[in-house]
């Protein structure tokens, strides 16, 4: 992981001084300037990263291959669906929360700024989101453009593999901003990783073993919104029209999810799983003592 240079972040802040000396003219035109040239910054130092490129070969590589392996695309889609859903939270995590740790010197001269704490912690959440969007959009989106008879379940998988990789930067900026420990930080966030991923499921089939005398179809409902890998999970099992797999649970998540509000409502709790620990990440990050 590249170390944000301090000679770099010298000059970055010389570009954004002169905007925010006038910041009482026009203070809110002045933060916007300011944050679009930090993140023009840390979008080019990100993606010259030798990391993000590796991950955005590996998508590529896997994407052409599951499709090649298939003669038929939908199976491809189900294998690409499930190491998506894995791979890119884990990088998303890992990846944010290193590089929020490697930039703490950029971020404290920043800080010594006359700039909004907001301003910065925008700018680090807007520039690892859009680098991985990136890297998502070629890695994923190239190959899903080659095999055009996916259609719409194409896109879908694209587009919520993008948004989990959204959410997964903001949960990665709260567990940064909590400790000042690289360490600590960095486990938490394999931590937040492995639970998502792997123990979650684990929990929900162990409730619904001990308690499969009653019924909790409805009651997956709620679960499922707990976690936003299974949340994206059903949602492409629904539209690639394989809930029969799923039981009688199934039919409940299509009843509801399969409707428009249902979908309104899946958009709705994802979002919530980006504005929620990102006004954690704040209210943490400007309260904090550099």
């Amino acid at each position: 992981m590249q170390r944000t240079d301090s000679q770099a972040a010298v000059t970055a802040l010389g570009a954004v001084a002169p905007i925010t000396s006038h910041a009482a003219a026009a203070p809110r035109a002045s933060a916007q300037s300011a944050m679009l040239r930090i993140v023009k910054y840390i979008l080019m130092d990100i993606l010259r990263n030798k990391i993000v490129l590796g991950y955005t070969l590996f998508l590529l590589a896997v994407t052409f291959g599951l499709f090649n392996l298939s003669d038929n695309p939908a199976k491809g889609l189900i294998s690409l669906l499930n190491i998506l859903l894995i791979f890119t939270p884990l990088v998303s995590l890992v990846f944010s929360t290193i590089y929020f740790y490697n930039s703490y010197e950029f971020i404290e001269l920043l800080a010594a700024q006359p700039l909004r704490r907001s301003v910065i912690l925008w700018s680090q959440y807007l520039g690892l989101g859009i680098a991985l969007s990136l890297a998502t959009g070629v890695g994923v989106g190239v190959p899903l453009l080659i095999w055009s008879g996916l259609g719409g379940t194409g896109l879908l998988l694209l587009f919520i593999t993008i948004v989990l990789s959204w959410v997964f930067v903001a949960i990665a900026l709260l567990a940064s901003v909590m400790t000042r420990d690289k360490a600590k930080g960095i486990g938490v966030a394999l931590l937040l990783w492995f639970y998502f991923s792997l123990l979650y499921d684990a929990i929900v089939l162990l409730l619904m073993f001990s308690f499969n005398d009653y019924p909790l179809e409805k009651a997956m409902l709620a679960l499922v919104s707990l976690n936003p890998i299974d949340l994206g999970r059903v949602i492409m099992l629904l539209q690639m029209d394989v809930s029969a797999l799923m039981g009688y649970t199934g039919a409940i998540f299509r009843e509801f999810l399969g409707t428009i509000w249902g979908m309104v409502y899946a958009g709705a709790i994802l979002c919530c799983w980006i504005a929620i620990p990102l006004s954690l990440s704040f209210y943490i990050f400007k309260r904090k003592d550099f």
